[in-house]
């Protein structure tokens, strides 16, 4: 009778364990390269769902990979996450979100900090992206960027634009500088890299050609980011970004989204996913919210005095 009593009890403890293993969502997450932006995503996704009730461990478990810069490594990735046959697989930027596309129409797939969803082939349309794909882009305000890049030094004719060719986002972006600065009487000087270890040798390339340089989010670029500041540094010329994090590592300047806030709004969408939304009837989010982020070491350095009412509006300013 005892044995029996412990059979069924043994029974129940199994039952009990596989209704909660059941019931724990997996996601996957994956980005192509680590650097401070893409990371603070990832970060923010997962603060965005604890706080929507998604309690690690018990309620939601979390794969990461990231490719390294490596598209075919991105590659490798989405295959084995379709493996793992999560809930959803969450792609931080355009190359893995390009990748995960590619391989799979059936598990969901929520994108994040994506330039351009439309120029990358992901979505059918902002409002009704389609297929299994939804997400959040991070399309910067060029406009402010290059308004910034004037109001600091007003000087600057021709403005040097580090990118990679191969990422889609950076040549929706280029292609953006272009036109903003064209409007304004400014020339737009390209630094193509292809990878990380060709960054150096770009911002070089532009030196005496340009009096300013822009990194836009561009992953490859943002990646090496200090090896661009050190060549713009030893030039004395004025390096902008496109990302607020960057500022911290060196960059003079920007006005971008804050990418934890990115990946709270991220979060909104992975939770209607995985609450069974078909995501491609999810409409593609915008980022928003701007910070303005100066560095007064750099501006030393290089010689640039910032303008007060540049410091007076800064939401930090690196000392």
């Amino acid at each position: 009778m005892r044995a029996l009593a412990y059979t069924v009890l043994a029974a129940l403890t199994v039952a009990g364990l596989s209704g909660t293993a059941a019931a724990q969502k997996k996601v996957a997450m994956t980005a192509i390269v680590e650097h401070p932006a893409l990371d603070a995503v990832r970060d923010g996704i997962k603060k965005g769902l604890a706080d929507l009730g998604y309690a690690e461990g018990t309620d939601v478990t979390y794969s990461y990979e990231t490719a390294q810069g490596n598209p075919a490594t991105a590659a490798q990735i989405a295959r084995q996450f379709i493996g793992d046959a999560p809930d959803v697989i969450v792609a931080i930027s355009t190359p893995s979100a390009q990748a995960v596309a590619a391989a799979t129409k059936s598990i969901p797939l929520v994108f994040s900090a994506v330039t351009d969803p439309l120029a990358a082939g992901l979505v059918a349309s902002v409002d009704a992206p389609g297929a299994n794909v939804t997400g959040v882009s991070d399309m910067a305000p060029i406009g402010d960027h290059i308004a910034l890049i004037r109001e600091i030094t007003p000087n600057v004719k021709r403005l040097g634009v580090l990118y990679n060719p191969g990422e889609a986002n950076s040549v929706s972006s280029l292609a953006s500088v272009r036109q903003e600065a064209n409007a304004v009487g400014i020339v737009v000087v390209d630094g193509p890299a292809t990878k990380s270890a060709e960054v150096q040798a770009a911002a070089r390339s532009l030196v005496g050609k340009v009096d300013a340089i822009y990194v836009p989010t561009d992953n490859t670029i943002v990646s090496a980011l200090e090896s661009a500041v050190g060549v713009a540094n030893e030039a004395k010329l004025p390096l902008y970004a496109a990302d607020t994090d960057s500022v911290a590592r060196g960059a003079l300047a920007a006005v971008g989204f804050n990418y934890f806030d990115v990946g709270v709004q991220t979060a909104a969408l992975v939770d209607q996913v995985l609450q069974g939304k078909d995501p491609g009837t999810i409409p593609v989010v915008f980022a928003t919210g701007t910070d303005l982020q100066v560095n007064k070491t750099t501006a030393a350095a290089i010689g640039v005095t910032l303008p007060q009412a540049v410091l007076d509006r800064a939401a930090k300013v690196i000392e």
